[in-house]
């Protein structure tokens, strides 16, 4: 699987990448908002062994690699964690603090988004993100995503129960959105 926009190419993450990988999801500001953050290139390593090969797996995770698509540099990374309904998807988005606010995370997921609906036709696509990470909330709100739940204190992390808000988007949602605001999508 490989995808294609006007700056990025989206594809499987592979283990040459590791390093890149290790660097940016272990700097702080990455740090406290994901879930997993490598201690070492080790850790990296087993992280690896968890992922599909292939996305449209039941209850597997993918993981795709955001890379550059002149300098072939991976600057992010997208989960897609298929779930064991075969209908719906969680997705996670990681953007190396270098690259953020140039509209990379818009663009690649504008562009998995279209892939999940419109290829693969799945029904409903959520997110789960810390509210004070902005924005990450200020992006799926801009994307067209819906808020859907708040857990205040829902979700332990790093010794401390902190809030979780969940996000999602209907596949006829993300039609009609294509269809008024063509123009307007990154």
């Amino acid at each position: 699987m490989e995808l294609r926009t006007d700056r990025l190419t989206l594809k499987k993450l592979d283990r040459r990448d590791a390093e890149v990988l290790y660097a940016y999801r272990s700097r702080e500001e990455v740090r406290k908002f994901q879930s997993f953050h490598p201690r070492s290139l080790q850790h990296v390593e087993e992280f690896f062994k968890d992922l599909a090969e292939v996305p449209d797996v039941e209850d597997t995770w993918f993981q795709l690699g955001i890379h550059l698509k002149e300098e072939k540099k991976l600057i992010g990374d997208l989960r897609l964690h298929f779930l064991p309904d075969g209908c719906q998807v969680e997705i996670g988005y990681t953007l190396d603090p270098c690259y953020q606010k140039k509209g990379y995370a818009a663009e690649a997921m504008h562009e998995i988004l279209k892939y999940l609906f419109e290829k693969l036709q799945k029904h409903r696509v959520t997110a789960s993100v810390d509210p004070l990470n902005e924005n990450s909330v200020r992006l799926l709100e801009r994307l067209g995503f819906r808020r859907e739940a708040y857990f205040i204190k829902g979700l332990f992390y790093e010794g401390a129960w902190v809030d979780d808000v969940i996000y999602a988007m209907l596949r006829e949602e993300w039609v009609e959105r294509i269809h008024e605001n063509d123009t307007t999508m990154p």
